[in-house]
């Protein structure tokens, strides 16, 4: 925890407590993510109770919405539908989504691992903009927007997107990302 977000443990779970009061507010739902949920690039201890561990810490604390997180795109879409899957059928008032790591060849059957075994709450950044800095392929980085949409439209997913504001969107992005 301390060399992925710089901060230890009980201090993250002190921010995700003055994040509910935030949000209770303000009439907001919190998002929390579980990062390294599929495992971690610095050798500790990972495995699916871990994460059972933790999302029940968090479901007591009122959490509702939970990001599996794939830190450094390591996990194969065997890992992420097999514990999507398990997580999501031990908390199922829980919402959970997926933020992925993946390289350019990977992130297809990443995605259908989850949506197959019931993820419909997917991160993306336009073109894939962004990245992981701890990745050992540097090619690893988000997921592009454009292709999640292209994959749920091919499973016949309704989204009520404003293409022509999105693809607006996209454009502005090229000449900021440069």
């Amino acid at each position: 925890q301390k060399r992925n977000t710089n901060t230890d443990i009980n201090t993250s779970l002190a921010t995700v407590d003055e994040l509910l009061n935030t949000c209770a507010k303000s009439g907001k739902t919190a998002v929390v993510y579980l990062s390294m949920a599929f495992g971690n690039p610095y050798g500790d201890e990972w495995n699916e109770e871990i994460v059972e561990h933790w999302t029940s810490v968090l479901s007591k604390k009122g959490i509702s919405i939970i990001a599996l997180s794939d830190t450094v795109g390591t996990a194969t879409s065997e890992q992420v539908g097999s514990l999507y899957k398990a997580i999501s059928q031990r908390f199922p008032a829980i919402e959970f989504g997926l933020h992925l790591h993946s390289t350019p060849d990977s992130w297809e059957k990443k995605v259908e691992a989850g949506f197959m075994n019931g993820c419909r709450r997917f991160d993306s950044a336009i073109k894939g903009f962004g990245g992981c800095p701890m990745a050992s392929d540097k090619l690893t980085g988000n997921i592009a927007t454009e292709n999640i949409i292209r994959y749920l439209e091919s499973q016949h997913v309704h989204l009520n997107l404003d293409n022509e504001k999105f693809y607006e969107a996209v454009n502005l992005s090229e000449k900021i990302f440069v």
